[in-house]
């Protein structure tokens, strides 16, 4: 982390004491707003809490004069967590209608991974909701590498094993996190302390079902509000190569990677993850 402390996430009793809720798509979604002037709705990627934006994202967008909404994605308290298996279209038509609940758009959009994902989907199919987007640690399609992953990952899910937290912890590390981070002694040890302290993803298993690998390129094509790729240059899950292919296919997109850090370079390099949105956020702030 980089002399960076990263906190854990508070449990749900502490956030639905504090956060409001929305209803969108038949259920209940927490979410936050703080700050004054443009909208900026921010998704948090799978299985977290969109606390970890408080971190260093909304404080940062805040104070260079944008209003945020952070909300919890389905499955993750306090949002409500419905049985059963979570689709990509389930995760759009929530955050679709919490924009519209909410009266936000057309709003600037900054989603990571899975957020990521639901931001491409709102550009290509409901324009009038986005104002421009910032898609970071994404993809258009799974590689043979990726598709192989994903499938593992499914059946380690039906099979129903129960993996021990520290396993799980360090697993994380090794797939999230960028070299220079694990070999790292002290980075590393916090950052494995958080990953067992997280929890045993229990309310998460909804999203585990959600394919992220389908190929969405010739969609992309049709996007017409201005985008921004951001890739992180040690990401295993969504790689840089991967990004790249979404920038390609978007008409009015252009291409960030930031060095030393894996799929969670927004908390590994916040400072210049942070820049590279606010940059291209006040690019496009003349958008409406």
């Amino acid at each position: 982390m980089r002399g960076v402390l990263v906190t854990p996430t508070p449990q749900r009793a502490d956030a639905e004491a504090i956060l409001p809720y929305v209803q969108s798509n038949g259920i209940q979604l927490s979410y936050e707003v703080s700050g004054s002037g443009a909208n900026v709705l921010l998704i948090m990627g799978s299985g977290a809490s969109a606390r970890v934006w408080e971190m260093y994202q909304t404080p940062a967008l805040n104070a260079a004069g944008y209003r945020t909404c952070a909300f919890d994605n389905r499955g993750i308290a306090p949002s409500e967590i419905p049985p059963g298996k979570y689709s990509l279209d389930d995760m759009v038509a929530d955050t679709a209608g919490l924009i519209q609940a909410l009266d936000l758009a057309p709003c600037h959009v900054v989603g990571v991974s899975l957020g990521a994902l639901i931001a491409q989907e709102l550009a290509v199919y409901q324009p009038q909701l986005v104002r421009s987007a910032v898609l970071a640690a994404t993809k258009a399609r799974s590689d043979r590498a990726r598709r192989a992953q994903d499938a593992a990952n499914r059946a380690l899910r039906e099979s129903g094993v129960e993996l021990p937290r520290a396993y799980r912890a360090v697993k994380t590390a090794f797939d999230m996190l960028s070299p220079v981070t694990v070999d790292d002694d002290g980075a590393v040890a916090e950052w494995l302390d958080l990953f067992e302290y997280s929890g045993d993803g229990t309310a998460t298993s909804g999203q585990g079902w959600i394919d992220t690998g389908r190929d969405r390129r010739t969609e992309l094509a049709r996007v017409t509000v201005p985008c921004r790729v951001i890739t992180f240059t040690d990401d295993r899950i969504s790689p840089p190569h991967l990004g790249a292919e979404v920038a390609e296919a978007i008409p009015d997109c252009d291409l960030v990677e930031l060095g030393d850090c894996g799929h969670l370079g927004y908390l590994e390099r916040p400072e210049p993850f942070n820049q590279a949105v606010i940059e291209f956020l006040d690019k496009h702030s003349s958008l409406g």
